[in-house]
């Protein structure tokens, strides 16, 4: 029988449609300040869409999180679906038309279906044992690997698809991918909330627990890192005059290093602790960093995009096994959204940044921004297990 146990057919599901909505999200990554850069009236406003994507999955994460509870999390999916349908809609005529604006407002909807999407490896947990909960969790985001070679080569197969109108097709077929996911999660059965929004503690009390305190903090820089060099390769390849085509290979092999080691990090998880993990993730990713500082070809991107996924996914996997011991069963919608609000709000911040720091200070410099969030990181890992006791988190 399955460690899974019942809850296998679900958590299935939930890795299919990570891979379908993901793919969205990578086209988006992959694109974003492209045609952010072709569509803006500043060149430094090139990376905004990226960052209003970011900007959406901060603020849909708490009250995705209140419908959760009321309604349950197949609602809530649904609904994050129906608006990656419209995103994908909405970029389509925004590129058509011309429009900066309305190309943000897509990228805003596809930001609030990537946040209902993240919140999948929670769901996950809650349909297996105690035992199993870091494999289904780590199993719901090996969907990405997924996600990662669809986007990319959703990407490659239709920016040319609308003649004189590059990436057109890329966010039509996204639309198209969001609806497939959608219909993935209508046939999935979940956990009843079984619980009002009021319940448990304040989440005050939660988030001064020292280990709730490690986990988001790892998981924001986590996350913020990521998404800093990774949306600045990009633009930074074309600055070098590199073609679109290269760029596309890196993010699609960034995405699928994210979540390939997803089907062993769940065991590493078990057998050494999600802290350990987390502590492994900030040491790859700042290897990443390393990897940038040493040259800007094809080559040195790529390496370093791709060693950026694997310190991403220890990282984040880690810190989002560490948030699961935080909380009660009734609590659990409230503290995961808080979480991820937390995490995407201090990720929106970088994202907003990155772009005119690229443009005004260059490659290297967004690589060397990287090493002091680690370090503080790594500090607050370090405190909280100086001062964790025998007693449980709650």
């Amino acid at each position: 029988m399955s460690i899974f146990g019942n809850g296998r057919a679900a958590i299935w599901r939930l890795a299919v449609a990570a891979a379908l909505t993901g793919a969205q999200t990578t086209a988006i990554f992959a694109t974003g300040a492209v045609v952010g850069a072709d569509l803006a009236p500043d060149p430094a406003l090139a990376t905004l869409p990226v960052s209003i994507l970011i900007a959406g999955m901060a603020g849909s994460t708490l009250p995705a999180g209140y419908v959760t509870a009321r309604y349950g999390r197949r609602t809530t999916y649904l609904l994050g679906a129906g608006l990656g349908i419209l995103s994908g809609l909405t970029g389509t005529a925004a590129i058509i038309v011309g429009s900066f604006a309305l190309f943000c407002v897509a990228t805003l909807l596809g930001g609030i279906l990537a946040a209902v999407a993240m919140s999948f490896r929670f769901a996950a947990a809650e349909c297996v044992p105690e035992g199993a909960r870091a494999r289904a969790l780590a199993t719901v985001l090996a969907g990405g690997v997924v996600s990662g070679v669809l986007g990319g080569e959703m990407v490659t197969a239709t920016m040319s698809l609308i003649p004189g109108h590059d990436f057109a097709g890329t966010y039509l077929a996204s639309a198209f991918f969001a609806l497939a996911g959608m219909i993935t999660l209508a046939g999935a059965n979940f956990p009843s909330p079984g619980i009002v929004v009021s319940a448990g503690r304040s989440l005050r009390i939660i988030a001064r627990q020292p280990l709730f305190i490690a986990a988001v903090t790892s998981g924001a820089i986590t996350y913020l890192l990521m998404n800093f060099l990774m949306t600045s390769a990009p633009l930074a390849m074309r600055m070098h005059d590199m073609p679109q085509h290269q760029a596309n290979f890196a993010v699609q092999w960034h995405v699928v290093a994210m979540y390939a080691p997803s089907f062993g990090t769940g065991w590493l998880i078990t057998r050494l602790g999600a802290a350990r993990v987390t502590v492994a993730g900030l040491i790859v990713t700042a290897a990443a960093a390393a990897i940038g500082l040493v040259g800007e070809t094809f080559a040195y991107f790529t390496l370093s995009l791709l060693v950026l996924g694997v310190g991403w996914n220890f990282g984040f996997a880690g810190a989002s096994a560490m948030v699961l011991d935080t909380h009660r069963p009734d609590e659990r919608a409230r503290v995961q959204a808080l979480n991820d609000f937390i995490v995407f709000g201090t990720v929106m911040v970088g994202s907003f940044l990155s772009g005119g720091v690229l443009l005004h200070y260059g490659w290297a410099v967004v690589c060397w921004l990287a090493f002091p969030p680690i370090l503080a990181a790594l500090a607050v890992l370090r405190l909280f297990r100086e001062t964790r006791t025998a007693q449980p988190a709650w």
